[in-house]
């Protein structure tokens, strides 16, 4: 179905509609440059990814405090362990977080293309259906 099958009326609504389910990429740097937590993934519906991010960022803090307490006590094998945990955590999370900033875009573009698409189909159903003489969906 393209937009421009759709009548005026339908449009508005389409419009209207759309304007209150679309998501910002403005917002979704925002929440990007705020913290490694994945909120940007999060706002985006990424459910899993997100929780990656979020898995990866609490290694990065855990890591941390546990190589300090390991300084603490003296274990030098426990602090290596935690120094590699927190370098490679860190890394990857950095990274990821750089190629977040070049997959926002895309991934913004397909959340609303999505959802125009949803809206679209629900309109024609009615349409569909009040040309059968009904009010609303069954």
């Amino acid at each position: 179905m393209l937009k421009r099958d759709l009548s005026t009326n339908e449009l508005l609504i389409l419009n209207s509609e759309l304007r209150h389910a679309e998501k910002s990429q403005a917002l979704a740097y925002l929440m990007l440059v705020g913290g490694h937590l994945g909120v940007h993934r999060f706002y985006l519906r990424r459910i899993g990814t997100a929780i990656a991010q979020l898995v990866l960022f609490f290694t990065v803090i855990f890591s941390y405090i546990f190589m300090l307490i390991s300084i603490g006590l003296g274990a030098e094998a426990l602090f290596f362990i935690f120094i590699v945990l927190l370098i490679g955590s860190a890394a990857t999370l950095t990274i990821w977080v750089i190629v977040d900033l070049f997959l926002i875009p895309g991934m913004v573009k397909d959340w609303n293309t999505r959802v125009e698409q949803q809206i679209m189909e629900q309109i024609i159903r009615q349409r569909s259906y009040m040309s059968q003489g009904l009010d609303h969906p069954l």
